[in-house]
């Protein structure tokens, strides 16, 4: 048991770091040389628990992503109204993207450049079938305009990175307040007036 625990340990360890590098620098700057330093391992562990560096980033936004899913659909329930529904999701979207900013920070880049194989991001998207259920049963009760996910998510969702951003870089924190108003504007981006 204990050996089968300094196994993950391991592993997190390997993950841990390369988010630090990656974040720190971009893919390129996270080489498995530094990646093994900072996690105080060898190179050649690292390849006991990844194929290569791709697979690596692969598995690290795939256990980013599904932390991130975790949080996002926490106290959400199927039988909770669209409204309510959307509302629980978005806020506990923007804890975490406002409150884990070193995750939130990968994904984030993981959206925006190639890192990510295509069948990674398949399966990270994947991750997000609740909002995208949600947003469908909202198209069908005629309570979401009828547009695409991307669309949906582009409005709504994609602005909380750019308050994560804005935080990190300037020391902001974002009050209730401003979530309430950042969530209203997003809510009002895509309800379908009636």
């Amino acid at each position: 048991m204990a050996k089968l625990q300094k196994s993950i340990d391991k592993k997190n360890a390997v993950l841990k770091a390369t988010l630090s590098l990656v974040n720190d620098g971009g893919f390129q700057a996270a080489s498995m040389a530094k990646i093994a330093k900072i996690a105080g391992v060898s190179p050649a562990t690292i390849y006991l628990y990844f194929e290569n560096k791709q697979d690596l980033i692969n598995q690290l936004y795939l256990t980013t992503k599904t932390q991130f899913c975790a949080i996002a659909f926490a106290n959400y329930e199927e039988s909770l109204s669209v409204t309510k529904g959307f509302e629980t999701i978005w806020y506990n979207i923007a804890k975490f993207k406002l409150g884990e900013s070193m995750e939130s920070y990968f994904l984030s880049q993981c959206d925006n450049t190639p890192m990510v194989d295509a069948e990674t991001q398949k399966q990270g998207v994947a991750l997000l079938q609740p909002l995208i259920s949600l947003w469908e049963r909202g198209q069908s009760e005629k309570i979401i305009k009828p547009i695409s996910p991307y669309l949906l998510y582009a409005y709504t969702i994609y602005p909380i990175a750019f308050l994560m951003n804005i935080q990190k870089r300037e020391n902001y924190t974002f009050d209730q307040n401003c979530l309430k108003d950042a969530f209203q504007t997003a809510w009002d981006s895509i309800k379908l007036d009636k």
